[in-house]
């Protein structure tokens, strides 16, 4: 754990071929630096990931970690190669821009981690989690909860919600999420990379709501379920769409993942109605241009791209997922990202022959 987390915070860098020397891939080209931004909530498969590429590939991989929001912005103004993201783009959004696909990488979690003295377990409904974060349920001993919990003794003391600070597919996720379970929330607070929480306190990243919820009594937030794992971190099971409170693991979150997945893989899994499912899963994306020719980039440098997505639906890389707590991608959706893969083009004629 110590060696995923050791980059978390802002930037991962692979530099491990540069290191020795390397200077071309097995293609015989020259070794690329690539650049992306974007979501924290997969940085720690990433971390792995980038440095195995490199390890294998030549190229070098930095990554910033500054929220969905922050990485397709850099996406849109043509300064990063690719954007990380847990939401995929609106149709509002795809039109504001030059072509763009989208890539899932793999799957995961977004779970309610708590800071509760004496309580291990933990049970809660979509809608009595919407009804926390929307500040009607200011108590941990209120009758909602008992209900849920009758086995647990739940102090009589204020809860602090914790959310995100920034732009963040994390929090799109949960949103989508709380939009389908409560018209409370869906009429009054809606879905999205942000969104107005009436009360709590604010973080920035994944690490940062982790962080605050690990130090604060009595706290409970949302985030992706690698950071509430790596620090010890409680988490709550939830109710899904069957009834069934669940934990997520790598096979309840490819529960959620069993429906039909569009062509071009934009699509939410959240309260999905299947046995077993976690009902907040997700799939993240990596979003490039059709078109890679922007910006005075090369082919090389587009090709290398192309290659670091290959690699990372790769059997090798998907198998990655599951030791760092996320789920590898259902074949269909590897399947539809090669054929997305191969309509990128640079200079109008496609990269992937």
């Amino acid at each position: 754990m110590k060696k995923i987390f050791s980059s978390i915070m802002t930037l991962t860098v692979a530099l491990a071929m540069t290191a020795c020397g390397g200077n071309s891939n097995d293609g015989g080209r020259k070794a690329q630096e690539l650049s992306g931004a974007g979501a924290t909530f997969p940085l720690p498969f990433y971390n792995v990931v980038f440095e195995n590429f490199s390890q294998v590939n030549g190229d070098v991989v930095a990554y910033g970690g500054i929220g969905s929001g922050g990485g397709v912005r850099n996406l849109r103004d043509k300064i990063v190669d690719f954007a990380g993201s847990d939401a995929f783009l609106s149709d509002k959004e795809m039109a504001e821009m030059n072509p763009v696909i989208h890539i899932p990488t793999c799957m995961g979690a977004v779970v309610l981690a708590y800071n509760l003295d004496g309580v291990s377990e933990l049970m809660l409904s979509g809608e009595v989690i919407a009804d926390i974060f929307a500040g009607n349920i200011k108590m941990w001993n209120d009758e909602r909860l008992v209900a849920l919990n009758p086995d647990v003794t739940l102090p009589a003391e204020a809860i602090i919600p914790v959310f995100r600070s920034d732009g963040s597919g994390t929090t799109f996720v949960f949103t989508d999420y709380l939009t389908k379970v409560s018209p409370m929330w869906a009429s009054n607070y809606g879905a999205g990379k942000s969104v107005n929480f009436p009360s709590g306190q604010a973080a920035k990243g994944n690490p940062g709501v982790a962080g605050v919820i690990k130090q604060s009594k009595n706290s409970i937030g949302y985030v992706g379920s690698e950071y509430a794992f790596a620090q010890k971190i409680p988490y709550a099971r939830i109710q899904n769409a069957r009834s069934e409170f669940v934990l997520p693991s790598s096979a309840s979150i490819s529960a959620a993942a069993s429906g039909e997945i569009p062509a071009d893989t934009r699509c939410s899994i959240t309260n999905a109605d299947a046995a077993g499912a976690y009902p907040i899963s997700t799939f993240t994306w990596m979003i490039i241009y059709k078109e890679q020719n922007y910006s005075d980039r090369s082919k090389e440098q587009a090709m290398a791209t192309l290659e670091l997505l290959k690699y990372i639906l790769s059997d090798e890389a998907q198998n990655i997922s599951s030791e760092v707590h996320y789920a590898p991608l259902p074949a269909k959706a590897k399947e539809l990202s090669i054929t997305n893969l191969k309509t990128v083009t640079f200079d109008g004629v496609a990269i992937l022959q």
